[in-house]
């Protein structure tokens, strides 16, 4: 039971940290770097390590691809509409409206995953 929830800590503290790194750096002027920060793929890096460790490759390599697709369904149209609304309507209703359209895309891609049982579900 230890070590797990050591294991939990650890995925908590690297998020929480890559956070407070982003919005420091966004707030010193850094962009650039904020930016670089941001892209980084934090969670899946820290969760693929742990992943591995217990299921090996072949249940990362499913999650990689389940994530990717997913990726492209919703996560692209959610930076696009905020991207697109947030001038316009301002960041908090943008992000609304992003977070909307994600949650409605990504249900459906999870609804789909979950009816052909794709990559590896049972």
């Amino acid at each position: 039971m230890w070590p797990q929830i050591k294991s939990y800590l650890v995925y908590f503290l690297t998020g929480g940290m890559f956070t407070a790194l982003i919005v420091a750096l966004e707030e010193h002027g850094s962009r650039l770097l904020s930016g670089f920060a941001t892209l980084v793929p934090v969670f899946t890096l820290v969760a693929y390590i742990f992943i591995g460790e217990t299921s090996g490759g072949r249940a990362v390599g499913q999650h990689a691809w389940f994530v990717l697709v997913g990726t492209i369904i919703s996560w692209v149209p959610y930076m696009i509409l905020v991207a697109y609304l947030a001038p316009r309507i301002g960041p908090k209703y943008a992000i609304a409206a992003g977070m909307l359209g994600f949650f409605v895309l990504a249900g459906a891609y999870l609804g789909i995953v979950y009816h052909y049982h794709l990559f590896g579900e049972s």
